[in-house]
Parts: C-alpha cells; sequence; structure tokens
C-alpha cells in the first residue's frame, strides 16, 4: 500500500480525496475484492441483511456483494467522485444505495458494517469517535467485519495502522471480539500484514 506523501494537503476533508479518485492515485486500490472478504461473503447466507460499506471509494466489495444477490448493499462516502466512479463501473447497482455524505453525519441502521482501508484512512484522533459511530450505526448484536493493518507506518499521512493489542482497546468495550487472526487470504503485498477480524456490538 502506497502511503499518502503530499502533507500540505488535509486528508480529512472530500476534496483532496476527490482530487486523489480524479486522478487515479490510489495506492491501496487492488483492483477487485480482497480475496479474504470474498470467503467471507461467499459464506453470508441471508441475501436481504442490511450491510454498510463506508468509506467505499472504488466500492469492489458493493459490485461483488450486489451481483451475488445481496439486495440491501449501500455504499458511502465523501469523495462524489469516487462514487460516480463506481456508478458508472457499476450501472446496475440501485442509486439510491449509493451515498454522498460524511461518515460521522449519517443516520442509519445496519445488521453488517465492513472495513477495506476506511479505517486506515482517518486521522488516529478520531478512532474514539469511530468507534462510538460504528456502534450506533449497527443494528443489536449486528457486526463489524473487516480488515487492519497489523502494523504502525512510519509517516503522518494516510494509511495509519496500529498494533493489535490497540485495536482490541479500542474496539473491545463496545464490541465482542468474536475473530482476530492474521488473514490467511491477502494479496501478495499484504500477505502476513492484515488482520481479519469479526466484531459483534455488545448488547
Amino acid at each position: 500500500m502506497t502511503n499518502i506523501t503530499n502533507q500540505d494537503e488535509n486528508f480529512s476533508n472530500a476534496e483532496f480525496w476527490n482530487s486523489l479518485y480524479e486522478f487515479g492515485n490510489q495506492g491501496w486500490d487492488i483492483g477487485g475484492v480482497a480475496p479474504q472478504f470474498a470467503l467471507y461473503f461467499d459464506s453470508l447466507t441471508d441475501k436481504n441483511s442490511r450491510i454498510l460499506i463506508p468509506g467505499a471509494g472504488h466500492a469492489y466489495e458493493a459490485e461483488y456483494l450486489h451481483k451475488a444477490g445481496f439486495k440491501n448493499v449501500f455504499v458511502l462516502d465523501f469523495a462524489e467522485r469516487a462514487l460516480n466512479q463506481f456508478a458508472e463501473r457499476c450501472p446496475e447497482f440501485p442509486k439510491n444505495n449509493i451515498i454522498c455524505d460524511d461518515f460521522f453525519n449519517h443516520k442509519s441502521t445496519y445488521n453488517l458494517i465492513l472495513e477495506q482501508t476506511f479505517f486506515s484512512a482517518l486521522s488516529p484522533d478520531l478512532r474514539e469517535q469511530f468507534v462510538t459511530k460504528i456502534s450506533d450505526l449497527l443494528n443489536p448484536e449486528g457486526s463489524y467485519v473487516g480488515l487492519f493493518f497489523n502494523h504502525e507506518f512510519e509517516h503522518d499521512t494516510p494509511p495509519f495502522g496500529a498494533k493489535n493489542n490497540d485495536y482490541i482497546k479500542l474496539f473491545g468495550n463496545q464490541f465482542e471480539i468474536v475473530t482476530f487472526e492474521t488473514a490467511q487470504h491477502s494479496i501478495k503485498p499484504r500477505a502476513g500484514r492484515e488482520i481479519f477480524f469479526i466484531f459483534r456490538k455488545k448488547s
């Protein structure tokens, strides 16, 4: 994963991310759904489950789920350019399920929220607020599932990683840790560097 090197930009605003999507400068784009996600998605049986993908970017996960017959998949991003690119690539995806908004302003509830590089794109000082927001958006006993980096990066721009214990400490108060393990099906450049997790909202 390539870090964002222009430290003069404010990576917390939509304009910054729109410019990256405009010029195709996303080092984290792997060009399709992550292998670990594909395996997880194939294990899901409730095609009516409400699923949110925040910070969706190119939203390969949403494309995969939609083609697999999931009927209530929603993508959320404040970078309009990213969502427009997704809509152009997947014209059959429901337009009403493409939401251009700031994650922290979003109001709805879901059974499942998927994480794929969104957490690592946020400033670390937003992490506690992020955990609370994820919990607020989930239905009782809903799940937050995805991939985290299992190490820190030596820069002060995205992506931001963390150590394993940092995640447990951060999420442990509001979530039951169901699965937290080194991903077994990462793409080659990330092999051994990702955690696959399933967190369930505490009652």
